[in-house]
């Protein structure tokens, strides 16, 4: 084992070492023997296969015990570009052809004051989940920080009018150096806006990486989290590092136990969305050379996740 890879932590090499043996679909042995198992929404995220063309990243979402797409523009992909260059039809077609849907449309682009033009695309492919960033100063706490979700939140209203008479949710991820950086600024969020067309995107990757921590938050989010995105911080994704190290994002990869995570996501029964997920760098290219190495990589991570869900 490189030194890389050797920072993955002894339990999870081992439960990650246990699921590859036992092949692709784990959780499909566990829904034959317990119909009442907790199963994830596995959700495939185009920008993990980069600037890939749609046609080509289609049939892999099945191939990870998904049945929908999340896309993305760029610079992370150009999926969402090429269903405007391809049109419509041309994309109702494609996800047909495949037996497949439109899950997700992620736009931080357009932000959430934005996404008047993106909600009634997502309703005519019935896709109910838009996910985006927050608005608003960083680096609050306290009351300050109260206040300051408090007036995110009216912004939001007419926004969460449209989104709700189409039937979407907005869901905000808690991205770094954002209003919405922190676990506080969350539970403030859906404390002061019961509306449930205004959800979380939670990344674990952008918070403490204590998976107690992560697993609490989860339990205090409850229903409203909308993305669930398996990602940690592992070495981080803003400096060009050899491959082995990028990867320790990935569940299975990195030295965050999933375990407690996907015991508090098992305990409030979620129903949201779960996207594997990492950032290359740069932005805009697959995260392994191929298309199959990319879903071979993704499957890595959906067998430790359904490993930890068994231990669980």
């Amino acid at each position: 084992m490189n030194q890389a890879l050797s920072s993955i932590s002894r339990r999870n090499f081992n439960l990650a070492l246990v699921g590859s043996t036992i092949g692709p679909h784990i959780s499909d042995v566990v829904a034959k023997n317990d119909e009442s198992s907790f199963r994830f929404r596995y959700l495939l995220g185009s920008c993990m296969y980069g600037y890939t063309a749609l046609q080509e990243i289609a049939p892999e979402v099945r191939k990870i015990g998904a049945e929908a797409i999340d896309i993305w523009p760029r610079v992370h992909g150009n999926q969402r570009e090429e269903l405007d260059e391809i049109g419509e039809e041309a994309f109702a077609t494609m996800l047909r052809e495949h037996r497949i849907r439109l899950g997700c449309i992620t736009q931080y682009k357009l932000g959430p004051f934005g996404l008047t033009d993106e909600i009634p695309l997502a309703k005519r492919f019935g896709c109910s989940t838009i996910v985006t960033g927050g608005k608003g100063p960083k680096g609050l706490t306290g009351q300050d920080l109260k206040q300051a979700v408090q007036t995110f939140v009216s912004k939001m209203k007419p926004h969460l009018a449209v989104a709700q008479a189409h039937d979407v949710t907005i869901a905000i991820e808690n991205h770094g150096s954002n209003l919405f950086e922190s676990a506080d600024a969350l539970k403030w969020m859906v404390e002061l806006c019961p509306d449930p067309h205004l959800g979380v995107a939670l990344a674990p990757y952008h918070l403490p990486q204590d998976e107690k921590h992560i697993a609490n938050l989860i339990r205090s989010l409850g229903s409203r989290i909308e993305m669930f995105y398996a990602w940690q911080h592992g070495m981080g994704c803003r400096i060009k590092r050899p491959k082995e190290q990028e990867l320790l994002q990935l569940p299975g990869r990195g030295s965050l136990d999933f375990r407690p995570i996907t015991a508090a996501l098992k305990q409030i029964d979620y129903q949201g969305w779960t996207e594997i997920f990492m950032h290359p760098v740069p932005r805009g290219i697959p995260i392994l050379d191929s298309t199959s190495a990319v879903t071979a990589e993704i499957n890595r991570s959906r067998e430790y996740l359904n490993q930890c869900l068994v231990a669980g």
